[in-house]
């Protein structure tokens, strides 16, 4: 037996990397605020068309949830613009 190490140890891929659940938290307020906006918007426009019109803290409330899904995708765009300016 020899007394050298292993030659597949490797270090991590992500060394120096922000991982997308770190850039989701990062952006969680933002994107759940804009999420907040377009709902009223929308809310507006449904009333427009003839529906109830959507108040604006009925508006913060559905994009708390609703924000989750648009983090995540913005996290990952921001992740793929910076593996592209790492390039």
């Amino acid at each position: 037996m020899s007394s050298t190490r292993s030659p597949s140890r490797k270090a991590p891929a992500t060394e120096g990397r922000w991982p997308v659940w770190k850039l989701a938290l990062l952006l969680y307020p933002f994107a759940a605020g804009t999420v907040a906006i377009n709902l009223f918007l929308a809310g507006l426009i449904a009333h427009a068309v003839g529906y109830s019109a959507l108040s604006p803290i009925a508006s913060i409330l559905w994009s708390l949830p609703l924000g989750i899904p648009a983090t995540w995708a913005a996290g990952r765009w921001v992740r793929s613009l910076m593996d592209e300016a790492d390039g």
